[in-house]
């Protein structure tokens, strides 16, 4: 089968197509015949080597959209089911990877749309978990037009919230519409938050960062109930950078998966879709960090 590999740390130019054994799956695990990858900024991260060393030659790639193709004798999907979540050993960019981290796919879900979902509602709920937000809060969500900003919006809004979207000026109407005032993030972005919540933000959710941090504080007067996702200069602020311990939450997964299948949740653009041999320029557009709409490798 045709995989995306790697054998040393590097930019996008150590991506390579090769050919390689087709995985067996064991015990819980299934093998899904991937039709779609998602590309995250971990995966050229993890490239870049700002993960720790690895053991090469390394497979890239953990978000993935497909059909179960084979399953272990203790798994709970059968074969011909339409899956979303998470590859095995980050080795998601491939015909067919091993899977035990999985969630139904909607049948009117594209699966470009569908690989949208697991990454994006995974961190969201959890970023706002963190943050404690319950009905009445207001919430300021920094890069609200992006993906996990955009769940992050709706999530908030599903639990009685009343949120803020920061985004580009070129943005501001899919912040508006995802249900969020929208206000331009940058210089004076702290007397434009103020002057659409006078009383004051109760939560902030940094998922865009561009030393966002600063002005969060100011809002909030301290470090309590912000959270980044984006901002390496979190912790010498003080400020908690959130990574989701433990496994995925995949019963959220499947629920963001339901309600963008039935229009109750929207992405905030279409997929931007590359071949899977064109893995080193998706990953260099996920690094550049433009545009709206997931970036998706097409495999199967």
């Amino acid at each position: 089968m045709k995989a995306i590999r790697f054998e040393r740390f590097g930019g996008p130019e150590v991506l390579q197509l090769v050919e390689v054994p087709v995985p067996e799956p064991t015990g819980a695990q299934v093998r899904v015949a991937v039709r779609v990858a998602g590309v995250n900024p971990a995966d050229w991260k993890r490239r870049e080597g700002a993960f720790g060393p690895l053991e090469f030659p390394a497979g890239t790639g953990f978000e993935i959209a497909g059909v179960v193709d084979a399953a272990g004798p203790e798994a709970r999907w059968r074969v011909g089911d339409e899956v979303i979540g998470w590859a095995l050993d980050n080795a998601g960019y491939a015909e067919y990877t091993l899977a035990t981290q999985l969630a139904p796919k909607p049948a009117t879900l594209s699966f470009p749309d569908a690989v949208a979902v697991p990454v994006a509602a995974n961190t969201a709920s959890g970023g706002l978990a963190a943050l404690k937000v319950t009905a009445g809060d207001t919430v300021l969500v920094n890069g609200a037009s992006g993906a996990v900003g955009a769940m992050a919006v709706q999530l908030a809004r599903a639990a009685g919230a009343q949120v803020i979207g920061t985004a580009s000026a070129r943005n501001q109407e899919i912040v508006r519409e995802l249900g969020a005032s929208a206000t331009t993030y940058g210089e004076g972005v702290v007397e434009r938050v103020r002057a659409l919540a006078p009383a004051g933000v109760d939560a902030i959710f940094d998922c865009a960062g561009h030393g966002f941090l600063d002005a969060a504080i100011e809002l909030r007067g301290g470090v309590e109930r912000i959270v980044t996702i984006a901002d390496g200069a979190a912790a010498e602020k003080g400020v908690p950078f959130y990574s989701r311990a433990g496994g995925p939450a995949l019963d959220i997964v499947e629920r963001v998966a339901r309600l963008v299948a039935e229009g109750e949740f929207r992405l905030p653009g279409p997929a931007r879709t590359y071949p899977l041999a064109e893995a080193a320029a998706a990953q260099a557009q996920s690094r550049d960090g433009h545009g709206l709409g997931k970036i998706v490798l097409m495999v199967g």
